[in-house]
């Protein structure tokens, strides 16, 4: 009784300017040797153009499920996180354009967005449920948006495809030949289905049908829904009455739900209000636009729906895991969480002091690396659209809102359910 009176006394305290949440994520009960299937693609470069690249290689639980750095390099790049360099023989033309996210709790239902800009979404109206940029033949056979976000690494020539006509896949590309007979789908999943391991393990879960990209998609799903699901750290029992958290972190949680108004966007369960807000966070790297477009800016949300409202605007990432998914930033300009939190206090002033020294960029340096910070014009931009109003905290108020950050660490999701398996029946190396 004594524990609920607390609680109740928090919610209602002067010092929060909205609510706690509530712990009631509700979360899909994926089939178990769907969930293994997928365990299994997920690790297995069999899904790259050369053969080289695997889903893991840019989201490896080692570094939170993203990557270790701020823009990876993609297919091109030998070993993975900071430690990755070029490929001498195949090496990268650029970075990989925006931060690998993190894939905490992404099947949990209020999970509808996905990608930095949300260009890939649920939308219950549209026969497939979902919707995507590239077009509703793009669109079938995916239970699920979580399912359909797999379809656009393979496609991208920086990341899984390779680059140009360098194999069957990266030659599909080229030619716009992604779905249908010959098409870069239909070369992948005939690479998994000639696997009689795979084809043993999708007659468990589909029958003998033939494979589809969408069925391959499809377990990888499951396997993330079950594999990082976040709802068990010490601040979702806090608020399930199952235990306390330390004093400082309970100053942090004052501050966050109070003065700091961090949970005006970081709301929820998870800290994320799911939408898209310009906060002038700084631009490094090549930027995500076409090749042929000829610059480094990226405009975010803008680039999905072509309102000016929506310039540089991003996705709110959750806070779910936080301390343990660095790089930050829809670029990942920032390295250090006290950095990316003090940004906030004023986004404004950090975007004009930023130095990229605070990123982590594998590899030598590419000619983008810099070409949006040394732009006085497009920083401006970045620096006008900004909708985040300065906040004042202390040294000590910063350190109490990162004590309370951390309690959001789930341990048993970081390390992941299934883990990394020893081998996949492709017997292509595992990223390790």
């Amino acid at each position: 009784m004594r524990r609920l009176l607390t609680l109740l006394t928090i919610a209602a305290s002067p010092l929060l300017a909205d609510p706690l949440p509530r712990a009631d994520a509700v979360f899909a009960d994926p089939d178990m040797a769907a969930v293994r299937l997928g365990q299994l693609l997920f690790y297995d470069p069999i899904l790259s153009g050369n053969k080289t690249v695997a889903c893991a290689s840019c989201h490896h639980p080692r570094f939170g499920t993203s990557d270790g750095v701020s823009l990876g390099l993609g297919d091109g790049a030998l070993g993975i996180g900071p430690d990755m360099r070029l490929d001498p023989e195949n090496p990268p033309e650029q970075r990989i354009p925006r931060n690998a996210p993190a894939l905490f709790n992404l099947g949990a239902a209020e999970f509808t967005h996905f990608f930095h800009d949300g260009r890939l979404e649920r939308d219950p109206s549209r026969p497939s449920g979902i919707r995507t940029p590239l077009g509703a033949d793009m669109e079938q056979g995916f239970a699920s948006a979580l399912a359909a976000q797999a379809m656009f690494p393979v496609l991208s020539g920086d990341e899984m495809a390779g680059h140009y006509s360098e194999n069957d896949v990266a030659q599909a590309v080229r030619r716009g030949m992604l779905t249908g007979p010959g098409g870069a789908w239909a070369i992948l999943a005939a690479r998994v289905e000639a696997i009689p391991e795979y084809r043993s393990a999708f007659d468990t879960v589909i029958g003998d049908r033939p494979v589809t990209f969408a069925d391959i998609a499809n377990v990888i799903a499951d396997f993330m829904v079950f594999e990082w699901r976040a709802d068990d750290s010490p601040f979702d029992r806090y608020l399930r009455g199952q235990g306390d958290l330390p004093d400082a972190a309970m100053a942090g949680m004052e501050l966050f739900y109070g003065k700091a108004r961090c949970s005006a966007c970081h709301a929820g369960q998870f800290q994320t209000d799911h939408g898209f807000h310009a906060i002038a966070m700084p631009q490094i790297g090549p930027g995500k636009a076409a090749r042929f477009e000829r610059h480094h800016r990226d405009i975010g949300r803008m680039r999905v729906t072509g309102d000016p409202a929506d310039a540089y605007a991003f996705r709110t990432p959750s806070l779910r895991n936080v301390t343990v998914t660095a790089p930050y930033g829809h670029s990942g300009a920032y390295a250090s969480l006290r950095a990316v939190v003090e940004h906030h206090l004023d986004p404004v002033a950090s975007l004009g002091r930023y130095d990229i020294s605070a990123a982590v960029l594998p590899g030598p340096a590419f000619a983008s690396d810099r070409a949006v910070p040394d732009d006085r014009a497009e920083v401006a931009a970045i620096a006008k659209a900004n909708r985040l109003v300065p906040v004042r905290l202390d040294a000590g108020e910063v350190d109490a809102i990162l004590a309370f950050l951390n309690t959001l660490t789930d341990p048993k999701a970081v390390s992941g359910r299934l883990g990394i398996p020893v081998s996949v029946p492709s017997g292509l190396t595992v990223p390790r």
